[in-house]
């Protein structure tokens, strides 16, 4: 191994990257989208979302707001639709806003080399077609900088388009109507039963031709370009103390139009790229190059082919570019669905045709928000982290007073239930140890960022208030040891004292909230009473046929059978309380008890691959996990990349990302392991930009399945522990500030 400060190699590396990222990063259909969830394909700036149907004809923009929801603070726990009753408060459900549609004035003659697309590298949707001897075009942004989704339409030669414009709302007889406000804007407005007030504008601004309107719709005659503006909000605030209200929608939205109405297509499109680019180049990846002939299937197809193809798997991928489209697209979804002031993605992201979707598109604590979250950190994007911690710490004085109500007024700290909304709400069972597992949130984004006011000022008094409240509430056994009471392993057998997933998720919690408070130096009580309970807990169990005990008893028809969730493993990933390096008799009673969790059945689930990737990334499985990867493609993936439970839900498309870099980097405290659990299918490859705690941003390359070359790069002076593959022992690294080390092997 040779070190020095030069970045050649990292020079090289990302020449490669970039030409590898442009046959990985474009998504396409070659005919109009036709099933909302299984066809079309999503752009979104954080709050305001869109899916595009894109039939030359009639072209159907539908959209959402991400805080376009019924329901309320919900003190009652009520969940399903005939829980709720009038004057005790209900959950609610994320809502559909509505489309916003353009109707050619005339059908297109014969339709031919008809293409539409998605390209995550610059997050701009574009249909094209060839019709009567023109082109066309329809691109269509969202952009973060401006709030506004920008969609423009063009023809090769002059004054070919005519249209009306118009909007569907999603919600008729609630306050509902929609007119148009002057001659080139028509706009959507109403109030949900909540009281919640939405509005959209739509501002057409032709070139050439001309626009009018009548009382809801604007008509485009014979233009040549059409600029098209859509501002969408609610009057939504995430602060308890103003009701969850702020000022009107309409109020919001206008001045969006206004700003963006003063740009040109090119202005607004260049600002979009440069916001968006600079979250997504921060990572390249380089898996291999598929062949000619699969690169040029649309992804429908080529989707198709990798599902009839995949049972032959372990080999070389038999799509290396659809595999890293994958990985880029978890990062696409999260950048377009998660930005600092929204709330963060639900269990569709911002994407939802149905005002009852699939479990109302709620934030389900028991697993899915938090694999919503687990890339934000590896794949180097922790801003978008920031809208999870603003749910959650705006939420804290409804769980406070429901947990009183619940558990008695003198009880320390607060929990949660199964199912949050953005009013503070709960709904369906209680799953108080929820809020344990994302308190490691704001501890791994700690860990990531080091950033101290971070830890002192949001991370502290969440990870303090739970402790306290798990403090008071654990049980001793007859021999001193201490277990939770009446815990759950989610959605898996009985509720019992001691649940192998509760005892890891407070060695987790009071673990971290330990070194939080002396790295702080807060609270020297509460810092001994955390040691003295660590040493108490009751741990991790190997049952009579080598397994990872899931309860504190055997129960070998749950223990042998499929399911979708491995919450006994916790411990083992996103935790790190087991581990093949410090901990390998509990790591191989893991295994034993990952591999009788089986991949057929209820095993197979979209956000079940994608935790089974990392889980065996973990404990070095590297074939199993690519087979997780394999899996989730051939039964889990719909044409369009989105992954299905069914139905659809994003967070298999997020974790699947998070799971993926777990094979090239896995860091731990001090330690840092580089391609831990790298598979046969990728044997040659790169990856830039991965980040590993401790702020380290580090690039690697492997030839043959052999490391070939890292950097690592630290904004302040460190020593590391990095752990090279097939090596026992890690090696001493010291890091200077600022400055790249780059290892050749």
């Amino acid at each position: 191994m040779r070190s020095s400060a030069t970045t050649l190699t990292a020079g090289l590396l990302l020449a490669n990257l970039t030409m590898a990222t442009q046959e990985s990063t474009i998504l396409w259909h070659n005919k109009p989208a036709e099933v909302w969830e299984r066809d079309t394909f999503p752009i979104g700036n954080g709050a305001l979302g869109a899916t595009i149907f894109g039939a030359p004809d009639r072209a159907v923009m539908q959209f959402n707001v991400d805080s376009l929801w019924t329901g309320d603070e919900n003190p009652n726990g009520a969940y399903t639709w005939a829980e709720e009753q009038p004057g005790t408060g209900c959950f609610g459900a994320y809502q559909n806003f509505g489309s916003l549609v353009f109707s050619a004035a005339e059908p297109a003659p014969e339709v031919t080399d008809y293409r539409r697309q998605l390209d995550i590298a610059r997050a701009i949707h574009t249909t094209t077609w060839s019709s009567g001897g023109t082109n066309f075009t329809r691109e269509a942004i969202a952009s973060h900088p401006h709030q506004v989704i920008v969609w423009r339409i063009s023809a090769s030669r002059p004054g070919q388009i005519s249209g009306t414009f118009s909007f569907e709302g999603a919600h008729p007889g609630d306050n509902e109507t929609t007119t148009a406000v002057s001659n080139d804007t028509i706009a959507l407005t109403g109030s949900l039963p909540n009281g919640l007030e939405y509005a959209a504008h739509a501002k057409i601004i032709p070139s050439g031709g001309h626009v009018t309107r009548d009382g809801t719709s604007i008509h485009a005659r014979d233009c040549d370009e059409l600029l098209v503006l859509l501002a969408a909000d609610t009057n939504y605030t995430m602060d308890a103390g103003k009701s969850w209200r702020d000022g009107t929608a309409t109020a919001r939205v206008k001045p969006r139009i206004a700003t963006a109405a003063s740009l040109s297509w090119q202005q607004l499109q260049t600002a979009h790229e440069m916001d968006y680019r600079s979250y997504f180049e921060r990572v390249r990846l380089d898996l291999g190059s598929s062949p000619d002939d699969v690169r040029s299937l649309p992804l429908n197809e080529r989707i198709a082919r990798y599902r009839s193809d995949a049972k032959d798997l372990p080999r070389p991928s038999l799509d290396p570019d659809l595999e890293e489209m994958l990985f880029h697209y978890g990062r696409y979804l999260l950048i377009s669905s998660s930005r600092p002031g929204t709330l963060p993605a639900n269990l569709q992201g911002i994407w939802n045709n149905s005002n009852q979707p699939a479990w109302h598109a709620d934030y389900h604590s028991n697993i899915n928000l938090q694999m919503c979250y687990w890339l934000a950190e590896t794949s180097n994007l922790p801003e978008m982290a920031q809208p999870l911690f603003d749910l959650l710490i705006s939420g804290a004085p409804v769980y406070r007073k429901d947990t009183a109500a619940a558990y008695g007024a003198d009880t320390r700290g607060f929990v949660t239930r199964m199912s949050i909304n953005p009013f503070g709400g709960g709904g369906w069972n209680w799953n108080i140890e929820g809020t344990a597992w994302l308190s490691q949130h704001f501890w791994e984004h700690y860990q990531f960022s080091r950033d101290e006011r971070f830890l002192r000022q949001r991370a502290w008094p969440w990870m303090r208030d739970v402790s306290l409240f798990w403090l008071d509430r654990l049980k001793p056994l007859p021999d001193g040891q201490l277990v939770v009471p009446d815990a759950w392993s989610h959605e898996h057998g009985p509720h019992e004292d001691g649940t192998a997933h509760a005892q890891q998720l407070m060695w987790d919690l009071f673990t971290s909230t330990l070194q939080a408070a002396e790295i702080l130096g807060e609270d020297d009580a509460l810092q001994q009473r955390l040691k003295t309970t660590l040493a108490k807990l009751y741990g991790p169990k190997i049952g009579s046929w080598g397994q990872l005990m899931e309860w504190m008893n055997e129960k070998p028809d749950l223990e042998k059978g499929h399911h979708r969730h491995t919450s006994h493993l916790f411990a083992v990933y996103p935790g790190v309380q087991i581990s093949m390096s410090k901990t390998p008799e509990l790591a191989e009673a893991a295994r034993i008890s990952l591999t009788q969790r089986g991949e057929v059945g209820d095993s197979r689930r979209s956000w079940t691959w994608a935790w089974r990737t990392a889980l065996w990334s973990r404990l070095g499985e590297s074939e199993r996990a690519h087979g997780c990867v394999a899996g989730l493609l051939a039964h889990n993936t719909l044409d369009n990349l989105w992954t299905s439970h069914p139905p659809f839900q994003i967070d298999g498309n997020l974790g699947i990302t998070a799971g993926m870099t777990e094979m090239f980097v896995q860091s731990h405290g001090s330690e840092i392991a580089l391609l831990p659990a790298l598979p046969s299918a990728y044997l040659t490859g790169s990856v830039h930009g991965l980040r590993a705690r401790g702020n380290i941003i580090i690039d690697i390359e492997w030839t043959n399945g052999n490391l070939t070359a890292a950097k690592l790069t630290s904004p302040i002076a460190q020593t590391i522990q990095l752990r090279l593959p097939n090596q026992s022992a890690p090696r001493t690294i010291d890091l200077p500030a600022n400055t790249p080390v780059t290892l050749t092997f």
